[in-house]
């Protein structure tokens, strides 16, 4: 029987529940809200509260403790310097958890897990700035041109 037992197994091994949570902890320090299952986002929500209460203490060793846990130095430094310092007068509930409705596929709970106070143009990140789309006039012209190059 599993009395007392504190988180859930999700269904995986040790090793991969570890991974697992490392990688969305990793993915909600960086973007600030992410979207997944509803149980894994409830195994998420106080792991990544107690993140934050690390990153609010200024030591060495607490700093080294965010690195074994996160293994991201952009992480950790973002943990250190930017969401300790916005949840300093704040005692608890860095997070939220949001349902938002159930999967197509396999019509699995899903939800939104996200920081209070979050930055919206965090979930940006990682998006390229796009270049301005050339006239379809001039990108027709440089195709018939190039199908013009004499045989040899």
């Amino acid at each position: 029987m599993r009395h007392g037992m504190v988180n859930k197994k999700l269904n995986r091994t040790s090793n991969h529940r570890k991974a697992l949570l490392k990688n969305m902890l990793n993915s909600l320090i960086k973007y600030e809200q992410i979207t997944t299952t509803l149980p894994k986002a409830k195994f998420l929500k106080p792991q990544a509260d107690k993140i934050i209460t690390l990153g609010k203490k200024e030591n060495l060793h607490t700093t080294k403790m965010l690195m074994a846990k996160l293994q991201d130095k952009k992480s950790t430094s973002k943990v250190k310097k930017t969401l300790s310092k916005r949840y300093e007068k704040r005692n608890g509930g860095y997070t939220r958890i949001i349902k938002a409705g159930f999967r197509y596929g396999d019509n699995a709970p899903m939800a939104v897990i996200e920081f209070v106070d979050r930055d919206v143009q965090a979930k940006k990140v990682d998006r390229k700035k796009t270049e301005p789309v050339k006239d379809q006039k001039e990108s027709t012209k440089v195709k018939k041109e190039s199908k013009k190059l004499p045989k040899a």
